[in-house]
Order: C-alpha cells, then sequence, then structure tokens
C-alpha cells in the first residue's frame, strides 16, 4: 500500500438549506414526508451487520398525531445486547488495525451521502419521528450530523498530529491507540446527530460499539446505520440494539471489556449508570471513560440597558423551538423590572402569530412533543402553576394531547426566585421568568448561581460593556456555553462546542479534540538509535 502524511479535503460547516416557499429543497421534502407517511415501516435491529427482527414488535407513531401507525421496531432482550457485545469484539482487530485514513474516509463518504442523497431522507424521518419543523431537521439531521463526522475526522488528524519533543539520538512517539474492549453509547430522542455521534466518534477512533437508542428515534438510528454501511463500515463496528435500560445495563455493565459510556440523557438516569459502573469496577479489565451530557436549567439574564426586542427575541426562540426539548433550551429569564412590560409586549406579539400542530405543515413554528409521559409532566407543571400563589401562567397554559401531544408555549411569572420551574428542568415549552430589582443585580446573579445545580447553557444581554464584563466574570460557572447578547442554543460544530459541568455532564465538548481524547488510550514510545553499553555516570567517576 502507497504511504504518505496525506492532506484532508477541506472541512467546512454544511450550509443550512432555507425551505423557502418555490424552493427545490421544500418540493423535495414535502414528497419524501408523503412517502414516509404512507408507513409501512419494519425497523431491524443490526448487530454484526445483519438484520435482526424478533417478532416482539413495537409501534412507530408520530408525536404529533398518535393515531398514525407509521410502522413498527422489533424488541430486543439481554441475549441481542450479548450478541451485540461479542460482534464488537470480533470486529475489533481488524478496525483497530485499519489505516487512519481508510476509518477517515468512511465516515467523509456517509457525510456526503447525507449532505446529498439522504439529505430528504434525514429530515423526513426526524420530521415525522421526532416531530421537528422543517428548519430544525435541517440544522440537526443534516448539518449538524455532516458536521460531526467532518469535524472529527479533521479533529483525529490533528490529534494524531500531536507529538513530543525529541532530544539527539531519540525519537519519541506518541501511539493514540483505541479502549480496549468495546464503547456502549446510549443516546436521546431529541437530535439526530447527537444519536449519530455518539456511536460515531469513539469509532472513528478505532473503537468497537454497541448503541442503544431511544425508543422513540428508532428509525433515524436504523437509516444512520443504512448509510454507514453504504459509506463502508465493516461489520460489527457499530452494533444497533433496540432494548430496555435496564436490560442492556445488566449485560454490559457487568462486561469485563466494557471501556467507555458515551451518553446523552437526563443526570439522574446518567448518575445511576456512574454508580453501578463504580461499583463494578474489580470486574473490568481497565477504567472504562465516563462521558455524558445530562440536563440543564438554562437561562437568560438581562441588566437595565438591554434592549427588550432582542431579549423577547431571544426567548422566543431559546425557549420555544422544537417545543423546548433542547438540553440547551432557555427554561428561566431573570428580567430587571423597568424591561419587562416591553420584553413581555413583545414576546406577546411573537406568541399571538405562532403556529402549532404537525411538521407537514411547513409555517408551523411549534410542533408536538415527544410522548405522552413528556406531554403528562409538562401538563402537571402548568397546571400546578396555575394553582400555585407563587406563579402565575401569563402567556399560553393550554395543553391537547386527543390528536397529538401539543404543549402551547408557555410563560410562567414566578413571584419568588426559587419557585420549582426556575430550579427543575422540564424539557418542554415552557420558560419561567423572575422579575428582579434593577438595583439588587450582584444578590440575583448570585441567586441564578445557587439556584440549581445544573450549568450548561446560559446567556446575558446587556449593552454596557462594564456589565457584561462583569457578569460574565460571576456567571463563569453557572455555564458550559455563555452567550452574550444571544439566545443560549444553536451552537454550532467547531464554532461552539457543546457540553456543561456541575449536573450537566462531564464537559468533554462533542464534535471537538476534546471529546476524541477519551476514545483513545494514549502510548508512549522511545526509541533510542544508539544504546548505551556502559551503565556507568560521569558522577561515580573518582576525581
Amino acid at each position: 500500500m502507497p504511504k504518505g502524511v496525506y492532506k484532508l479535503p477541506e472541512i467546512k460547516n454544511e450550509p443550512i438549506k432555507s425551505y423557502a416557499p418555490g424552493s427545490p429543497e421544500r418540493q423535495a421534502l414535502k414528497q419524501k414526508l408523503v412517502e414516509l407517511s404512507k408507513g409501512g415501516l419494519d425497523v431491524p435491529m443490526i448487530i454484526d451487520g445483519k438484520e435482526i427482527r424478533t417478532g416482539n414488535l413495537s409501534d412507530i407513531r408520530p408525536p404529533h398525531d398518535h393515531q398514525h401507525l407509521l410502522g413498527h421496531y422489533h424488541q430486543g432482550d439481554k441475549t441481542h445486547v450479548q450478541m451485540a457485545i461479542d460482534a464488537a469484539l470480533k470486529a475489533k482487530p481488524a478496525w483497530e488495525a485499519m489505516h487512519w485514513e481508510s476509518r477517515a474516509a468512511i465516515f467523509l463518504k456517509a457525510a456526503e451521502l447525507i449532505a446529498g442523497p439522504y439529505r430528504y431522507d434525514f429530515n423526513a424521518v426526524t420530521m415525522t419521528g421526532q416531530s421537528k419543523n422543517a428548519f430544525q431537521a435541517e440544522i440537526d439531521a443534516v448539518c449538524e450530523l455532516v458536521d460531526f463526522y467532518r469535524f472529527n475526522v479533521r479533529n483525529m488528524y490533528e490529534l494524531y498530529g500531536m507529538q513530543p519533543n525529541s532530544a539527539p539520538g531519540i525519537w519519541n512517539r506518541t501511539v493514540w491507540r483505541p479502549l480496549e474492549g468495546f464503547v456502549f453509547a446510549l443516546t436521546p430522542f431529541n437530535f439526530t446527530s447527537i444519536a449519530a455521534n455518539l456511536g460515531g466518534a469513539p469509532a472513528l477512533m478505532g473503537n468497537t460499539v454497541v448503541w442503544k437508542p431511544s425508543k422513540t428515534a428508532v428509525y433515524p438510528a436504523h437509516l444512520i446505520m443504512k448509510v454507514l454501511k453504504e459509506a463502508g463500515l465493516p461489520d460489527g463496528v457499530i452494533n444497533l440494539v433496540y432494548v430496555g435500560g435496564k436490560e442492556a445495563a445488566d449485560v454490559i455493565f457487568n462486561h469485563r471489556e466494557f471501556a467507555g459510556l458515551h451518553f446523552t440523557g437526563s443526570t439522574g438516569v446518567f448518575n445511576g449508570m456512574w454508580k453501578t459502573i463504580a461499583g463494578n469496577m474489580d470486574k473490568y479489565k481497565s477504567y472504562p471513560r465516563i462521558v455524558g451530557e445530562t440536563g440543564g436549567k438554562d437561562y437568560v439574564f438581562a441588566d437595565v440597558t438591554a434592549d427588550a426586542k432582542q431579549v423577547a427575541t431571544a426567548l422566543t426562540r431559546g425557549a420555544f423551538e422544537y417545543q423546548g426539548q433542547k438540553c440547551s433550551a432557555a427554561s428561566r429569564a431573570y428580567i430587571p423590572a423597568t424591561l419587562w412590560d416591553g420584553v413581555k409586549k413583545y414576546m406577546e406579539s411573537d406568541l399571538k402569530s405562532i403556529r402549532m400542530g404537525v411538521p407537514e405543515d411547513f409555517t408551523n413554528f411549534v410542533n408536538a412533543v415527544i410522548d405522552e409521559e413528556s406531554f403528562n409532566k409538562l401538563a402537571k407543571a402548568i397546571d400546578d402553576a396555575k394553582k400555585s400563589p407563587d406563579a402565575e401562567v401569563v402567556m399560553g397554559g393550554n395543553c391537547d394531547k386527543s390528536k397529538g401531544y401539543f404543549i402551547e408555549p408557555t410563560v410562567i411569572l414566578a413571584k419568588k426566585p426559587d419557585y420549582i420551574t426556575m430550579r427543575e428542568e422540564l424539557f418542554g415549552p415552557v420558560l419561567t421568568v423572575y422579575i428582579y430589582d434593577p438595583e439588587k443585580l450582584d444578590e440575583t446573579l448570585d441567586i441564578l448561581d445557587s439556584s440549581t445545580d445544573y450549568a450548561l447553557t446560559g446567556a446575558i444581554f446587556s449593552t454596557d460593556r462594564v456589565n457584561i464584563e462583569k457578569m460574565t466574570s460571576r456567571l463563569t460557572h453557572t455555564a458550559g456555553n455563555f452567550y452574550i447578547n444571544d439566545k443560549p442554543t444553536g451552537a454550532v460544530v467547531d464554532q461552539q462546542p457543546f457540553g456543561g459541568g456541575r449536573a450537566s455532564g462531564t464537559n468533554d465538548k462533542a464534535g471537538s479534540v476534546f471529546n476524541l481524547l477519551r476514545w483513545v488510550s494514549p502510548q508512549t514510545i522511545k526509541e533510542t538509535f544508539v544504546p548505551a553499553t556502559d551503565y556507568m555516570y560521569p558522577n561515580f567517576l573518582e576525581d
């Protein structure tokens, strides 16, 4: 095989298509949505490159029309988890030995397939299965996914280039080995791109993976596997299983070859897995890598100099895009009393014009929340706020699950800063606002910092540079992704590496070299060209 120090193709962010009326992409996507709505889906697991059908069928239904059956997926059990582990371990030696440029080519080709011939498939399955509008699907299921695959390759290239210095007569090298064993990827419903990256990043670095997606996002996961196979991914490198969380955990976390966990989901689930892993340390060949991005109680904080219209726009977008089902979504806001009337007026105008309904109607800004469990939790929180003397529902507040799981964009006014929805994550289109005394800015910043254990995203609005500097410094540990005069959502790969601290995760920054570092175990090699032949050192010689 020819050798060389290869130069990568140009790596850049995937442009976002507009889907404006009359555009060719709008027409193409609508056609895909019509095709998908016909149903008949039969979604198997993929283990060792083979389709596994169990006959134990679970429904696939759109959240915005839960009476419509799209098809079924085949539910597995513990035996399938073990099969997936066996397949991953069998595939590992050849995959680990494959030249890095071949692994890179697979993921670069997958990115081109998703950006090209599969673009509307990915958007359609995400819109239908996860109830996203066209724009939200485009920035997630296509652009961010493509960016992850492309920039991970560039980051791998740069990581491999991190090499030590050498003294005269010596050559020092670092080998970036994959982990020993297999990696478990446990992925969420809300971002197709995140689901693809959690298994893809470790695999790119030479690891093999057992992947369990959310039960509400199995079809996008299956489509990802289809594209990776077409791109040349060998059988067994990533193995896709549809099983219960406990079934997966019982097998995976008791296996000697368990090498790492790549997770996005709730803080409670992550903490539980961490405890299980810690209790099983004597079973493992090596210390497992634990990487997780978890919950958030993300904020917007405005001072008296902020522009009310800008703040209102950031809140409308930050809180209600994709029904607030983003880890980064604005769910609490601190607004000075002098600014609230203006912010409220603009938000009321926004919410009056927002349309809510099925994603197939491209004019709908808000669609359904993911399932009945989520709907019930959100509806109860809104109902509790309506009854509480410490809160008031000032916008929205209506809920309807007769056809789909629809929660109207809702704004709760908290009469005290520690009201429950100012502290606890809801993961839906519910924003809680606390109005503070402008004379108590420092005190309110302290309240913001201490109200919750989460520290994922946050945003400040101000036109006063002194205040911007002051608030940025004071809030430094409250958010892993911090925004000045912008909404706290919409991180772009290679521009704002994403992740938070405290109870929001390990902050390993998906899509960056920092994340890829977690999936390798460096080995230092020292080669001496002319070895010593005398054990003595000069200091031992006599005067």
